[in-house]
């Protein structure tokens, strides 16, 4: 399993331990797992729950299987203290992850932008994010606590774009 994202690494502590958090398209679990070891309750959620599987009966881990690109949102609004995406873009659930964080909570997402195709994959602008997309759709809904884009080198190189974001009480 790949190491647990430096950026979220850095911000889960952000979020209140109120309610549990969505690790939103979880793949393996790395997040997850984290998150869970760090004394949260975890929602993980993806179309293939496959290797995520390996860890249903954790205290605290509860897997959702949902195809949150063509069934309608399965979460209602304010349900989640902290909501984490990481290398996932489906803008038409912009609106609805916002919905689903209850006041306080906070929103840590991390995926790749334009200028990452000399990298390799993901190279489809489909699955790229705009210089400021997520300040722009994100800020315009949430008080933005921290903000970074452009070229990274770790874990791998990659143009990537990274918000932390707190719904307002």
């Amino acid at each position: 399993m790949q190491p647990v994202s430096p950026w979220i690494e850095k911000h889960a502590h952000l979020i209140p331990q109120e309610k549990p958090v969505l690790d939103l398209a979880c793949g393996k679990g790395r997040h997850s797992l984290y998150l869970l070891d760090t004394g949260y309750e975890v929602i993980a959620v993806d179309i293939d729950i496959t290797a995520i599987s390996a860890h249903r009966g954790r205290e605290g881990l509860t897997i959702q299987q949902a195809d949150l690109e063509n069934e309608s949102w399965p979460f209602a609004a304010n349900s989640f203290s902290g909501i984490v995406v990481v290398n996932y873009l489906w803008r038409s659930l912009f609106a609805d992850i916002t919905a689903a964080l209850s006041p306080g909570g906070v929103l840590i997402y991390e995926t790749f932008m334009q200028g990452n195709e000399k990298f390799g994959r993901p190279s489809n602008p489909d699955f790229l994010l705009a210089p400021g997309e997520l300040m722009e759709f994100f800020g315009g809904h949430l008080e933005v606590v921290y903000f970074s884009e452009g070229e990274v080198a770790a874990p791998t190189p990659a143009c990537r774009q990274s918000i932390v974001a707190r719904k307002p009480r």
